[in-house]
């Protein structure tokens, strides 16, 4: 499994070379990102040709991007948005990626019945253009206590209500985003991985969770991998027995700005993921 950093925890770069190169020096192998235009402007700085060869220099892929499409507010904005998908799609498809991710929250302040049903429509739409393109769709499953009532009314949030989603959506190029830090916090274990296929599961994130009970877990309060409570050695483990071979991503939401340069942050995710990866016979 291939390991890979997001900016979150990590902290942006001056530029999506830059972020190539440090990804490269540490010892990861993918970078994710949520800014499509920038895949775009290194295409258009470098040339495609030159853009390939600047990735396969520094031995490192674009693992995923996040979804360009506001899927959850009024209708005029998603069609706005998704009008735009097809662009945002080719050029991530033209570096070689092939996963596209978006996260859904475990309640709403709109009717759930019909936010579901909207959803449902609109997410279908977002994979057929994204399936154009060679891009899967990952829609990420969220864990916290706190934020199943954060909104109105519950939605969904564990991996079986997901997966009866996926057959309702219809599409086979949507699967999870699976993070471990929901993986914890909605109770799951290593038993409801392997009822997993490898292609149900389009990308990974990887952090940790500090010692407090479950349901206190606060989404924006991770710890990087291996400082934590979370079993990931399990976890990787499992993943990698059901066959799972793609990027694992490292995503550290947190409320304050850690302390550290940027350098000391790599630095810091490495050893993190060097140890959890050993624990889990992976190196």
């Amino acid at each position: 499994m291939i390991k890979g950093i997001s900016t979150a925890g990590i902290g942006g770069f001056a530029s999506l070379e830059d972020y190539i190169k440090k990804a490269s020096q540490y010892g990861f192998g993918a970078v994710d990102t949520n800014n499509v235009g920038e895949l775009r402007k290194f295409i258009g700085e470098r040339g495609l040709e030159g853009a390939l060869a600047f990735l396969q220099e520094h031995n490192v892929r674009i693992g995923s991007i996040g979804l360009p499409v506001e899927w959850r507010q009024d209708e005029a904005r998603f069609r706005s948005d998704l009008t735009k998908l097809a662009a945002d799609a080719e050029a991530a498809a033209q570096l070689g990626c092939t996963a596209c991710c978006t996260y859904v929250l475990p309640s709403t302040d709109h009717d759930a019945v019909r936010f579901m049903a909207v959803a449902t429509r609109r997410l279908r739409q977002v994979a057929q253009v994204l399936g154009v393109y060679g891009l899967r769709l990952g829609l990420e499953h969220v864990g916290p206590h706190h934020l199943r009532t954060a909104w109105k009314n519950p939605f969904i949030w564990d991996q079986d209500s997901f997966l009866d989603w996926f057959e309702a959506i219809g599409e086979k190029n949507v699967g999870f985003l699976y993070d471990a830090y929901h993986w914890y916090t909605s109770e799951a274990n290593v038993e409801d991985i392997r009822r997993l296929k490898p292609e149900q599961i389009v990308h990974v994130h990887l952090n940790d969770a500090k010692p407090v009970p479950v349901a206190d877990a606060l989404d924006n309060d991770r710890l990087y991998p291996g400082e934590g409570v979370i079993d990931l050695a399990a976890f990787l483990r499992t993943l990698k027995e059901i066959g799972y071979k793609g990027v694992v991503a490292q995503e550290i939401l947190t409320k304050e700005k850690p302390e550290g340069s940027q350098d000391d942050l790599l630095r810091r995710s490495a050893d993190g993921f060097a140890k959890v990866y050993q624990a889990a016979g992976l190196e």
